[in-house]
């Protein structure tokens, strides 16, 4: 590996790392650098694949609660409660999908039903949760994988534009007098985690963020912006991995092992500095909002437009 390509790898791999959980797009940002610095991948699987280092990044910061779940004497009724109420809210997204189609084709109102009531544990509903908020992209993820990355990925000037549109919706939302219903992400009701889960599905489209459309969907839908944030942080670990997953398992018979070394490298350089991200941002939104992010996507998508309508 020439020594331009491993700084270009570690430039990369640091991008990913910084903006991952920030939301202005990892991936639209590292398209748009890999594209001006003729960065190329293997079936574009490192862009997806050193997202692992972000995912072991929020392990890491958040070792200590994941440890004092571990070491719950009652973790294996956890489980249980965690299976039981997965299969109840699936059911209860089966039967509301259902109603929908039923009352579109009858041209009725729909009556929806109520989600089922979870345990108090906040462990349980966390779990829970997540798996109903990540049900969305997975299924659309493996559905839309082949589109997504051979045209999606491949259009610059749609990141752009995405990126400059997802910079206005930062800066409306900021504005919003907002009245926040939710402050811990353990409380949000069912409904709310699976809308977070549809929200995220927009980011399918490189440029529109993983954490800003989920941050924004729980912002609208009541949570405060820690709150939103940190499960933003915490959905990440089932949607990146499972990303890392079926990327992995699509283009692993065209990597090489240089192709791996790369990614490890981009891997070792997203962890460090996606540990830092994590670690400072809560308390930044807290105080700041998202205005600064805002103004960043602007700046970034009109320079990227600027840029690819001068040496294309």
């Amino acid at each position: 590996m020439e020594n331009q390509t491993i700084i270009e790898v570690l430039l990369l791999g640091l991008l990913e790392g910084l903006t991952e959980f920030i939301p202005v797009s990892s991936t639209g940002h590292i398209l748009l650098a890999g594209h001006f610095l003729g960065f190329e991948s293997t079936g574009k699987a490192f862009e997806v694949l050193i997202q692992l280092g972000a995912i072991l990044a929020i392990l890491s910061v958040y070792a200590a609660r994941f440890w004092a779940f571990l070491k719950r004497p009652d973790r294996f009724k956890v489980i249980g409660e965690v299976i039981v109420g997965v299969i109840a809210a699936l059911i209860w997204m089966g039967g509301c999908a259902f109603e929908f189609v039923s009352a579109l084709v009858r041209r009725r109102r729909p009556n929806l039903f109520l989600p089922p009531q979870l345990p108090d544990d906040p462990a349980v509903r966390m779990l829970v949760g997540l798996a109903i908020g990540f049900l969305p992209a997975a299924i659309i993820g493996v559905m839309a994988h082949g589109f997504i990355k051979s045209v999606l990925f491949e259009t610059p000037k749609l990141i752009c534009v995405m990126l400059i549109l997802g910079g206005i919706v930062l800066l409306w939302i900021d504005k919003l007098d907002l009245k926040p219903k939710y402050h811990e992400v353990s409380q949000f009701p069912l409904s709310l985690y699976l809308k977070i889960g549809f929200f995220q599905c927009l980011a399918m489209i490189p440029g529109t963020s993983r954490s800003g459309a989920t941050i924004v969907g729980g912002l609208l839908m009541g949570a405060d912006k820690r709150a939103a944030a940190e499960f933003s942080f915490f959905l990440a670990m089932p949607t990146m991995l499972g990303a890392f997953t079926l990327d992995l398992y699509k283009n692993w018979n065209a990597l090489s092992a240089s192709d791996l070394h790369i990614i490890g490298v981009g891997f070792i350089a997203a962890f460090f500095a996606a540990v830092i991200v994590v670690r400072g941002l809560l308390g930044y939104v807290s105080r700041h909002g998202y205005k600064l992010f805002g103004w960043w996507r602007l700046v970034v998508g009109t320079v990227g437009l600027a840029a690819l309508y001068i040496v294309g």
